[in-house]
């Protein structure tokens, strides 16, 4: 097969057009070595400007995150300025209490600067998961564990039902749980329950959880999963619902979520049902 000149000329012009960014299609159907050696040129400057978007989307990722840890830690930061001003001139009490609200305020930063930056390294795929079968049981234990001050604080207990047996990351989902089983102490009330249920289906393994509150309205759904959004709580940053939805979704998981809220009496009329049954639902799923 003869190429000519003016053909090589074509193609030099054409990936130098490429290589300034603009995006030339040099596919070619037809036979032969310049066919082939045409669609290679293709396919290998397609896989640069693939590449070439996801770097982008990496550094506005870390920019997105950077940003928002320096808008979320401003607050705290300035409060314990303002208290370590004061704490020097304070009579001894205020000093006990200026002392513990810094520690209170130092625990908080550093929990959340942590999870953003478990929620950025989910965002990037920069996490392997190890999955491996584990019980129903056993993964709640783990979830529960570093909640337990909170519960004694609020008297709560936990009412749990049903096995199931998972495959998944267990340090993970354990952690994706906590948040989960956090957000349902938070608008629990005081000397309360939380219910968790497990089992499985032809679909999927799954895990719930029950609060005792009062459910929400379904028009908060939208943002329950969204960053700084979704908190139902006075103390709390909406994070720790996103993060539980990554960390499911990164293995083959999601979140489903029932509103609560409300019953049907006896003649199909949606009334209000204060109580066990008002308690907004949250279903961690596991897909087969």
């Amino acid at each position: 097969m003869i190429i000519s000149k003016k053909e090589i000329e074509r193609l030099s012009a054409d990936v130098r057009k490429i290589i300034d960014g603009q995006e030339i299609d040099l596919r070619d159907n037809r036979e032969g070595v310049w066919s082939i050696l045409k669609n290679d040129i293709y396919t290998l400057a397609s896989l640069k400007s693939e590449q070439v978007d996801a770097l982008g989307r990496e550094r506005d990722m870390l920019k997105d995150t950077l940003a928002d840890i320096s808008h979320q830690i401003k607050t705290p930061l300035t409060s314990m300025g303002i208290m370590a001003d004061l704490i020097e001139n304070a009579p001894s009490e205020k000093q006990s209490e200026f002392i513990a609200n810094i520690r209170q305020s130092l625990d908080r930063t550093e929990w959340l600067v942590s999870t953003l930056l478990r929620m950025a390294k989910l965002e990037a795929g920069a996490i392997e998961f190890s999955r491996a079968p584990i019980s129903s049981a056993a993964l709640i234990g783990l979830a529960a564990e570093p909640l337990q001050t909170l519960l004694d604080m609020k008297n709560q207990r936990i009412v749990a039902d049903g096995e199931a047996n998972l495959l998944c990351d267990s340090r993970w989902t354990a952690e994706a749980l906590s948040n989960v089983l956090k957000n349902a102490s938070e608008h629990s009330p005081y000397n309360s329950a939380l219910y968790i249920q497990a089992g499985a289906n032809p679909m999927c393994s799954w895990i719930s959880v029950k609060d005792s509150g009062s459910g929400l309205a379904k028009a908060e759904i939208a943002s329950l999963f969204k960053r700084f959004q979704g908190s139902r709580a006075d103390i709390g940053y909406g994070i720790g619902l996103p993060l539980a939805l990554a960390i499911m979704r990164s293995q083959n998981g999601d979140i489903e979520v029932d509103a609560g809220g409300a019953g049907v009496d006896a003649r199909g009329v949606e009334v209000d049902a204060r109580g066990v049954d008002s308690g907004a639902t949250f279903t961690l799923k596991f897909f087969k």
